[in-house]
């Protein structure tokens, strides 16, 4: 995808969560031990909390803003050249 004049690659696209975590327990890489925490998915430390049993898993990503404009400042809000 190329938006912002930005190429994402993401190889694991098409993995399960299931799958991620069977290659995890199986080739063992380092891996950030706050998923252990109930960390499913983590930013920078003001970004990134823990979540819930049964909260979705991006649920402790920029919970403190409005639902519609949660972005980190690695994303830009703008395209790029304007």
């Amino acid at each position: 995808m190329v938006k912002y004049g930005l190429h994402k690659v993401s190889p694991l696209l098409d993995w399960t969560e299931t799958e991620i975590w069977d290659c995890i327990r199986r080739k063992r890489p380092p891996y950030n031990a706050l998923h252990d925490k109930g960390f499913p998915s983590i930013g920078c430390a003001p970004c990134s909390r823990a979540v819930q049993p049964g909260d979705g898993e991006r649920a402790g990503r920029w919970w403190w803003e409005r639902s519609d404009l949660r972005e980190c400042g690695l994303h830009p809000r703008r395209e790029v050249g304007r």
